[in-house]
């Protein structure tokens, strides 16, 4: 699979989908009991499946019942140890307080 970076933000929406779609299948469950365990709508769950459009919250509510919520930890988080060339470069990185533009 090629790096995310790569795709459009409308073929991330319909690949999550489609996978969130997968994961519910294996899992053996519809539509609706997957709309009854997680709290969202069944219209919203057939709309997400279609076009990839969902809110972050229940998308949210949608990863736990599919068990993959965890993976939603480390969407923005900031660079691993290993992308630093040295030590020096680690210890002067400063944290942003806020955005400039």
């Amino acid at each position: 699979m090629a790096p995310l970076n790569l795709y459009t933000p409308h073929e991330v929406l319909l690949q999550t989908a489609l996978r969130a779609k997968e994961k519910r299948l294996f899992l053996n469950l519809s539509q609706k009991s997957l709309s009854d365990r997680s709290g969202v709508s069944f219209g919203v769950i057939k709309k997400f499946e279609k076009t990839g459009k969902i809110s972050l919250e229940s998308l949210l509510k949608l990863a736990f019942v599919l068990e993959a919520l965890n993976e939603f930890a480390d969407v923005f988080s900031p660079k691993t140890l290993e992308s630093y060339s040295s030590l020096d470069q680690l210890l002067k990185r400063k944290s942003r307080r806020r955005g400039r533009k």
